[in-house]
C-alpha cells in the first residue's frame, strides 16, 4: 500500500488539499461506478479530508481500480468548452439570423408606412418622394444576415486559435 500508481506521496510524507482533492475525486467515480455504497463514500470521503500522510489516503483507495489523473482530462476537455465571448457572438449570430429571416419575408415598406414619412417630412417643411416598395428589402434581410455571417466566422478563428495555442 506504497500509492504507486495512485500519486500520493508515500509512506508518511504529508499530503496537500490537491492529494486529497484527488482522493475524493476517485471516491465520487467508484461511487458513480457502484464499486462502493453511499455510505461508504460518506466515510471515505472523511477520513480523506482528514487525512494527513499518503498512506491515509492509499488505504482509502486501495481496493480500487486506479483512474486516470484527473488533472489531466479537464485540460485535454477544456478547449472544447466555449469561451463567453464565443458563446455571446453564437447567440447574436442567431439573433441576426432570426432579424433576417424574419426581415426576408416582410415587404420592404407599406404604403400607409410611405405616407407616415412622407407626413412627417412634410411637418419639418421637407417635401420628398418615396419610392413604391418593390417587395423585398434588401437592406433589411442582408445587413443583418451578413453581421450573423461575420459573428460565425468570429467564432470559428477564436476556436482555432485557442486550439493552436492548446496544441503549440
Amino acid at each position: 500500500m506504497d500509492g504507486v500508481g495512485r500519486n500520493f506521496p508515500p509512506g508518511h510524507i504529508r499530503v496537500s488539499d490537491a492529494d486529497r482533492d484527488r482522493a475524493i475525486s476517485e471516491l465520487g467515480q467508484a461511487l458513480q461506478a457502484g464499486r462502493i455504497t453511499a455510505d461508504e463514500f460518506d466515510e471515505r470521503s472523511a477520513r480523506a479530508v482528514r487525512a494527513r500522510t499518503g498512506n491515509e489516503l492509499t488505504v482509502l483507495v486501495a481496493d480500487l481500480p486506479a483512474v486516470s489523473a484527473p488533472d489531466r482530462v479537464p485540460a485535454r476537455i477544456d478547449h472544447l468548452r466555449f469561451t463567453a465571448v464565443e458563446k455571446g457572438a453564437a447567440v447574436a449570430a442567431g439573433a441576426f439570423s432570426v432579424i433576417a429571416a424574419v426581415n426576408a419575408n416582410q415587404p420592404a415598406i407599406t404604403d400607409q408606412q410611405r405616407e407616415q414619412i412622407r407626413q412627417m417630412f412634410a411637418r419639418e417643411g421637407i417635401s420628398v418622394t418615396i419610392p413604391s416598395a418593390s417587395g423585398f428589402d434588401w437592406g433589411a434581410t442582408l445587413t443583418p444576415a451578413v453581421i450573423a455571417v461575420l459573428l460565425i466566422v468570429l467564432v470559428i478563428v477564436l476556436r482555432k486559435v485557442r486550439a493552436a495555442h492548446h496544441d503549440g
